[in-house]
């Protein structure tokens, strides 16, 4: 499965019916956490993920995975800037998620892995996509 895969669906009963939170709003509010700490440079997902970046199309879920059952789990993996200590950033992502993922949904948080997919320089775009002569990044 891919990198943001998703399982379950956290659902609570109330007096007037269900209120389901698709795990998506969870990838989300996990990336919107992730990205506010200062030395992440983003999230990191796959070739496709790194695409519509570079396109546009930002997607905070990317690199997230959401597990819900008897412990809650979330798993992402990050891009950090040159410069930081990585150990205090990991640490500040996994509070920020918890503390988030909690405060908006309810939801107790088990457990949250961050992940160090990359160093990036302040800047600096995916390797994989090609650059011109000139230097910029370009889509073939």
């Amino acid at each position: 499965m891919a990198n943001d895969e998703v399982q379950n669906r956290e659902a609570r009963v109330t007096e007037l019916g269900k209120v389901e939170i698709a795990p998506e709003v969870i990838q989300m509010i996990s990336g919107l956490a992730a990205i506010q700490v200062d030395g992440v440079a983003g999230t990191s997902g796959n070739v496709v993920d790194d695409l519509n970046h570079f396109l546009g199309r930002k997607s905070p879920k990317q690199g997230i995975k959401v597990e819900l059952g008897e412990r809650s789990r979330i798993t992402v993996s990050i891009i950090v800037t040159y410069g930081f200590h990585i150990p205090d950033v990991g640490k500040e992502v996994q509070e920020r998620i918890k503390t988030s993922v909690e405060s908006m949904t309810g939801l107790a948080v088990d457990d949250v892995t961050v992940r160090i997919a990359e160093v990036r320089f302040q800047g600096e775009q995916p390797e994989h996509l090609p650059q011109d002569p000139e230097g910029s990044q370009r889509v073939q």
